[in-house]
C-alpha cells in the first residue's frame, strides 16, 4: 500500500468498469420489462386506480397514488427512465428517476409488497452512485472526458453484498421448527403433480425433504460459494437451476431473472470483456484512453466508507427486527414486510368486518369488494396493522355517510401451513378505537394450533363462496 494512503485503500482500487456496466443493462432491462408487464396485464388500473383503499407502511401514509389516470403517465416516466439507464443516457438524472418512480409504487399500497420490489429498490439507490456510464453508454459518446474502463472495487462489492442479502436471509427464513418438518413446500408441491417430468414425485414425501433441503442448503452456501474462486462456476449454474426451476414452479414475476443476471457479478469485473474476446467481438467499446485520474483524497474516502457503512448496517439490521417481536414473525407478521422471508410459509385467510351503529342498533357486513380489488382482500387479512387501517377507513367512509356512531369489528381466520385455523386477532374488540403499532400488537392472539400430519383440508369452497373471502399463499 502506498505511504499515506487510507486505511480503506483498497475499497478504492480501480477494477475494470466492465461487470458494473453489464449489471447496468441487465438491471435497466429488467426494469423496463416490469414496466411493460403492468401495461400490458393493466396492472396499473387493477392496483392503483381502481382500489379506494391502499394500505401503507408505517410512517409512510403520505405516499399516495397519483390522481385519475396519472398513474399511467408515472409507468410511462419510469419506463423512458430505465430505457435511458440501459443505454446510459443522462445516467444520473436516470437512475434519480427510476429510484424515485419505483420506490413510490412500491410504498402506495403495502398489499403490493414483493421482496423482489424491495431488492430493485435498493439497487436502483446504489446505482445512482455507481458510475457505470463511463463506458459503452450514450454519455461516454458525447462526452469524451467521462470515459473510463475502470471503477471503484467498492462499488463491485457493494453489488456483491447486495445480492448476497435474500440469499443470506432467505435461508436463515428457513431456518424454522415448520420448514425443516417440509412445511410449507409438502402444500405447494402436491398441488403441482401435473409439473413435467418430475410433478409425480412431488406427494412423496422424500421429493418434499429433498427441496425442502436443498433450498435450505443453497441459500446458506451459494455466497460463500460463490466467493471462492474454484466452486464459483458450479455455484452459478447451481444458481441457475434453482431459479429456473422457481420460475416454473411459482409465479415470482421478474426475480429469477434478475437474482440470475445479477449473481454474475460475483465473478471477476472484467468476465464480459472476457465472454465478448470469446465471442470474437470488440471489447474495446468497453475501454477507454488511459488517463491520470487521481485517488480520492483520504477524507474523503471516510466519508464514503461511513456512507457506504450506514447503508449496509441498515441492511443487515433491518431484516432481523422481527426477533424483537413475541410470537413467530410467520404467524404475527411483525416484521416481516423487508425481513427477506421470501416463501417461507402458507397462509390461508379468511376476514370478515361486522358493523353496529351505536345509535340504531343495526348491524351488518361489510362488502369489501366495494373498497377493495380482488388483489387486496386476500393480503389485508393476514396482517393485524393493515386489518386497522382498513377499519380506520371505513369509518371515515361511514362517517360521510351520516353513520357517526359505528363500531367495527372484525373476524379474522387463519391456517398456517396446513394448521386447523384459529382466530389471528381478537373479534371482540372495536377496531375503531385502536391504532396500529409501531411495537407488538396486543390484538394478536398467539398461535396455538400445532402443525398436523397431513394439512388442514376443510372445503375451501365454504370460504369462496363469499366475495370477500379469498385464499392466500405467500
Amino acid at each position: 500500500m502506498v505511504r499515506g494512503a487510507s486505511r480503506w485503500d483498497r475499497l478504492f482500487e480501480p477494477v475494470d468498469i466492465a461487470s458494473a456496466v453489464f449489471f447496468r443493462i441487465a438491471f435497466a432491462g429488467i426494469m423496463l420489462w416490469h414496466v411493460l408487464i403492468f401495461f400490458r396485464k393493466d396492472w396499473i388500473r387493477l392496483f392503483f386506480i381502481e382500489p379506494a383503499f391502499h394500505p401503507s407502511f408505517y410512517g409512510f401514509g403520505w405516499v399516495k397514488p397519483w390522481p385519475g389516470e396519472l398513474m399511467y403517465v408515472h409507468f410511462a416516466v419510469l419506463g423512458v427512465a430505465a430505457a435511458m439507464m440501459l443505454v446510459g443516457l443522462w445516467y444520473r438524472v436516470a437512475a434519480v428517476v427510476v429510484w424515485l418512480a419505483f420506490t413510490q409504487t412500491s410504498l402506495i399500497d403495502r398489499t403490493l409488497f414483493q421482496n423482489h420490489y424491495y431488492l430493485m429498490s435498493l439497487a436502483s439507490f446504489l446505482m445512482i452512485f455507481i458510475p457505470a456510464h463511463r463506458a459503452f453508454s450514450v454519455d461516454a459518446l458525447i462526452r469524451r472526458g467521462l470515459r473510463r474502463d475502470d471503477v471503484p472495487a467498492w462499488t463491485v462489492w457493494m453489488l456483491r453484498f447486495l445480492v448476497a442479502i435474500p440469499y443470506f436471509y432467505g435461508g436463515l427464513a428457513k431456518l424454522n421448527p415448520d420448514w425443516l418438518r417440509g412445511w410449507p413446500l409438502r402444500i405447494w408441491l402436491a398441488e403441482r403433480t401435473d409439473f413435467p417430468v418430475i410433478g409425480r414425485y412431488f406427494a412423496e414425501e422424500w421429493c418434499v425433504y429433498f427441496f425442502t433441503y436443498a433450498g435450505l442448503i443453497f441459500d446458506l452456501a451459494v455466497v460463500p460459494l460463490l466467493l471462492w474462486r474454484p466452486t464459483r462456476l458450479p455455484a452459478f449454474l447451481a444458481a441457475v437451476i434453482f431459479h429456473v426451476t422457481n420460475s416454473q414452479l411459482f409465479e415470482i414475476d421478474v426475480f429469477p431473472w434478475m437474482m440470475i443476471g445479477s449473481t454474475l457479478v460475483y465473478f471477476p469485473p472484467s468476465w464480459p470483456r472476457t465472454v465478448l474476446r470469446k465471442l470474437h467481438l470488440n471489447p474495446g467499446e468497453f475501454t477507454a484512453p488511459p488517463s491520470d485520474v487521481p485517488r480520492a483524497s483520504a477524507a474523503r474516502q471516510t466519508w464514503t466508507v461511513a456512507l457506504l457503512g450506514l447503508f449496509v448496517a441498515v441492511q443487515v439490521l433491518v431484516p432481523l427486527r422481527h426477533y424483537l417481536y413475541p410470537g413467530p414473525v410467520w404467524w404475527t407478521n411483525e416484521g416481516y414486510s423487508f425481513g427477506w422471508l421470501m416463501k417461507s410459509r402458507n397462509q390461508v385467510v379468511a376476514v370478515r368486518y361486522y358493523l353496529k351503529d351505536r345509535q340504531t342498533g343495526q348491524t351488518g357486513i361489510v362488502d369489501l369488494g366495494r373498497y377493495l380489488s380482488m388483489n387486496q382482500i386476500p393480503r389485508l387479512g393476514g396482517d393485524v396493522d393493515m386489518v386497522l387501517e382498513f377499519a380506520h377507513f371505513l369509518q371515515e367512509e361511514l362517517h360521510e355517510e351520516g353513520h357517526d356512531q359505528v363500531e367495527i369489528r372484525a373476524l379474522v381466520l387463519a391456517s398456517l401451513n396446513g394448521r386447523t385455523p384459529q382466530l389471528l386477532i381478537d373479534p371482540s374488540v372495536d377496531l375503531t378505537q385502536e391504532e396500529p403499532a409501531f411495537w407488538h400488537n396486543s390484538l394478536i392472539l398467539p398461535l396455538t394450533e400445532p402443525l398436523r400430519e397431513t394439512p388442514w383440508n376443510l372445503p375451501l369452497t365454504q370460504w369462496e363462496q363469499h366475495p370477500d373471502v379469498k385464499t392466500r399463499v405467500d
